[in-house]
């Protein structure tokens, strides 16, 4: 997940995953290995997100496209 969000500090990634588990959007597992290793899934509840996110990426690209750029910063 980090490297598909370069500028996120792994204690902002570490606090936001915790939330997202605890509201009950994603689900973690731990394995016992050295280094250890973790993976998060999103929940049955999580993937009831999945249309609102679609749709709010839908949106995203027809701005650009109306717009032609993409502002990151503003």
């Amino acid at each position: 997940m980090k490297a598909l969000i370069p500028d996120i500090t792994d204690k902002m990634l570490s606090v936001q995953l915790k939330s997202l588990e605890e509201d009950g959007i994603v689900s973690r597992k731990v394995f016992p290995e050295i280094p250890p290793r973790v993976e998060y899934e999103l929940t049955e509840h999580g993937l009831t997100l999945l249309p609102v996110v679609e749709s709010i990426a839908k949106w995203g690209r027809m701005k650009v496209e109306k717009e032609g750029r993409v502002v990151l910063d503003e």
